[in-house]
């Protein structure tokens, strides 16, 4: 994974407000709870002391307790009490453990992913999501792959009339001009790329170039988010997904439908057919995904790409970037 990003790992709802819950994310156990004031904290899902899991223990006041002798744990990570010494006993310090930074923000829980800050960046977020005019549903789909392949698969435009011919890619268009975009840079990372494409029938004519189409005067097509949350404009909707790192093998796809109908039984009615529309184009994309070897994309990786391949090709440019300018703190 890139170290030092915030990723959003869960909805703010799946986290209860007097229990915790235990959840595998970046290759880590990981327990979440809620403190007295309603407060996320994420940590290791570890008792340091004999190595029961902390999410099969209680929510004490702000803290965590573990269930098997009753040491917890603040939001901070630190062990604020050992029972059997007593409360007046001081608590050494190796009985800590490790906690995660935690921020909430548009129903999504964010955690940093790497070495401490003075000061964290701002939230990777897209305008919209700002946008008071709009709620939406979401649901949430595994994949069995790495999550790069999932993100790859959304910034690759090429293989729309072919594995969505019946749906977003009727048409056979499948000469791609293009495709262009940019990279945006931000302080403290999340970087973001936005792209502009344009598909037409084969006629045996060449594809424009990304620098022979119009220059970019519209909003882009779809904008994706390091280090791992996507957009895409479906003229007044927002289509959006979190790319959820599991472990190694295994990703969740967050994905959320934003509009406006806000009347109860209309949007109650709009929600479950987006739902099933999205469900099924983007089951659509994980039959093929699945296939991909290895599992885990990289810049140099051997595969043969094509100028419809540029917005991947940046993406694993920037992605590997990222990592190496995190090597001194290691996150794997």
């Amino acid at each position: 994974m890139i170290p030092n990003q915030w990723y959003p790992l869960l909805e703010s709802r799946q986290i209860p407000r007097h229990r915790p819950i235990g959840v595998t994310r970046m290759g880590e156990k990981m327990v979440f709870w809620r403190d007295e004031q309603g407060k996320a904290a994420c940590a290791v899902d570890l008792c340091p002391h004999r190595g029961v899991a902390l999410s099969a223990g209680k929510v004490q006041g702000d803290c965590i307790q573990c269930p098997f002798h009753g040491f917890e744990f603040d939001p901070s990570g630190r062990c604020t009490l050992i029972p059997a010494n007593g409360r007046s006993a001081e608590v050494p310090k190796a009985f800590n453990v490790r906690a995660y930074p935690v921020r909430e923000a548009h129903g999504l829980v964010y955690v940093w992913w790497g070495a401490p800050q003075a000061e964290y960046p701002p939230l990777p977020e897209f305008d919209f999501m700002r946008d008071g005019r709009y709620v939406y549903t979401t649901f949430v789909d595994h994949w069995k792959t790495h999550y790069s392949r999932a993100i790859e698969n959304q910034l690759d435009v090429v293989h729309l009339p072919f594995v969505h011919a019946n749906s977003i890619g009727r048409g056979n268009k499948t000469v791609i001009n293009g495709p262009r975009y940019t990279v945006t840079e931000f302080a403290g990372g999340h970087d973001r790329i936005d792209l502009w494409y344009d598909g037409e029938v084969e006629r045996g004519q060449k594809p424009l170039r990304a620098s022979e189409m119009p220059l970019a005067d519209t909003r882009p097509q779809i904008q994706f988010r390091f280090p791992n949350i996507w957009h895409n404009w479906l003229g007044d909707l927002h289509l959006f997904i979190a790319f959820v790192p599991v472990d190694g093998e295994n990703t969740l796809l967050y994905l959320r439908t934003y509009h406006t109908v806000k009347a109860p039984v209309l949007r109650q009615v709009f929600e479950l057919a987006g739902n099933l529309g999205n469900l099924y184009i983007e089951r659509q994309d994980r039959r093929v995904v699945l296939t991909q070897r290895p599992l885990r994309s990289q810049l140099r990786m051997g595969e043969k790409m094509i100028a419809g391949d540029g917005p991947i090709i940046e993406y694993r440019r920037r992605r590997e970037a990222l990592i190496e300018a995190g090597e001194n703190k290691k996150i794997n």
